[in-house]
């Protein structure tokens, strides 16, 4: 058997969480392979919504195991929080929950650093979630991180103020004053006694080698699927570079967040929206600000389901979703969203850019750093609502061109249309 992977094919958001709870009953195991609490995956079922930042989507699936792979970082409270919402909705995560030993945890101090580094850059900044994401990763890097397997080690809260004061070092050396910060609203002290607190919760789950746990269900013929965080345009190699994430977010990544070799690797399902959004700063070529974008957000309910922030939002890219096609491999490509645009007369996709009196349509360094003049293709609206479709030749054939159209740009197939947030809101093809 092989590793199925599911990762996000724009700047995160697009909708993965509710794919994976409905391909859910499908896997004997859901791992995700990289990113932390700043991943915010909503899942809508049964008339309610519940978001996951940490835990993987499958987590609602009692028959389903989920692995919190060697690649998440993970925040002892942010996890706990996470648990105990879980529980009020009848679920215990500690019966089908494990995590790798050398997945890394974030520090209330490496929070405390995200929030100094990100004040330190003024007007440049990243638009970090302030969770920790960047401090941790860098520390893993610089072979200075704490990992889950050292939480029962004798030497443990040693080596966390050893790394604590470093921290503290570190801010004091950009010249602000880290005392004026608080962390979710309280003060450090405070923040590290629940830190610590959570770390009892933290160690009731079950911790394995995630290496071999995935490695051995794959020799017994058990079904596996990869779950990604945040999206392919802020992959820290490939995307919009300096504002990305902290990890590697496409494809390749599941091979070192999981501890699998490419030869390991099955079908790669990309998720993207049938617009487009981005939280934070950074490049977004078909952004819209104006009243388009507004009516995208308003209907989309496009807030970060981690920050709360308001999305940018803007026309579908094609050089973009090309490019994120190539370097994933990916192999079905998953719509969502496309309710959300029902409402406009003529829909709009960027088939190109102008850079420097050029045209191309492909998503170089250049184009990256530059200013980019959007091309654009213009559709007909839809003008109907998708929501109540449950087969594809319910939808309008305005909408079957559009898809028609994506899949003949990318030279992938689409294999599952979704029209709404609940789970049962999804036509597979």
């Amino acid at each position: 058997m092989k590793v199925d992977v599911l990762l996000g094919l724009q700047w995160g958001d697009e909708g993965k969480g509710k794919i994976v709870d409905v391909l859910s009953a499908n896997y004997d195991i859901i791992a995700r392979f990289q990113g932390g609490p700043n991943a915010g995956h909503t899942l809508e079922m049964d008339g309610f919504k519940h978001v996951l930042h940490t835990i993987p989507s499958g987590i609602f699936h009692s028959n389903t195991l989920n692995v919190i792979g060697n690649g998440v970082i993970i925040d002892p409270f942010i996890l706990e929080k996470e648990i105990g919402l879980l529980k009020e909705r009848g679920v215990n995560p500690f019966d089908n929950l494990v995590v790798s030993k050398r997945a890394h945890l974030i520090l209330p101090s490496h929070r405390l650093l995200d929030a100094v580094n990100e004040k330190s850059r003024g007007n440049e900044k990243i638009g970090s979630t302030l969770k920790g994401i960047g401090p941790t990763y860098t520390d893993k890097t610089a072979r200075n991180g704490i990992r889950i397997g050292d939480i029962f080690m004798t030497d443990f809260v040693e080596r966390y103020n050893r790394l604590k004061d470093l921290h503290f070092k570190t801010a004091a050396s950009t010249g602000i004053d880290p005392s004026q910060f608080s962390i979710d609203g309280e003060s450090f002290d405070g923040y590290e006694r629940k830190w610590f607190a959570a770390l009892e919760t933290v160690k009731q789950i079950k911790q394995v080698d995630s290496e071999y746990l995935i490695n051995e269900a794959l020799d017994a013929g058990k079904r596996v699927l990869a779950e990604g965080a945040q999206g392919t345009l802020l992959d820290v190699d490939f995307g919009s570079y300096p504002f990305v994430t902290s990890s590697n977010t496409i494809s390749a990544g599941v091979c070192s967040g999981l501890g699998v070799p490419p030869n390991r690797i099955g079908k790669i399902m990309g998720v993207f929206k049938a617009y487009c959004t981005r939280v934070g700063s950074g490049p977004f070529p078909t952004e819209q600000i104006n009243g388009d974008g507004e009516q995208m957000r308003d209907i989309g309910r496009e807030f970060g389901s981690t920050t709360g922030r308001a999305r940018r939002c803007g026309w579908l890219d094609m050089p973009a979703l090309n490019y994120s096609v190539m370097i994933n491999g990916v192999s079905e490509l998953i719509i969502m969203k496309a309710d959300v645009l029902s409402c406009f007369e003529k829909i709009k996709v960027c088939t190109a850019y102008q850079l420097d009196n050029q045209i191309t349509e492909k998503l170089s360094f250049e184009a990256v750093q530059a200013e980019l003049t959007p091309i654009y293709k213009e559709f007909e609206g839809w003008k109907s609502d998708l929501t109540e479709a449950k087969k594809e030749d319910e939808l309008p054939v305005s909408f079957r061109n559009y898809i028609k159209y994506i899949e003949k740009q990318t030279g992938v197939g689409i294999s599952m249309i979704s029209v709404g947030p609940d789970r049962v809101q999804t036509i597979e093809r």
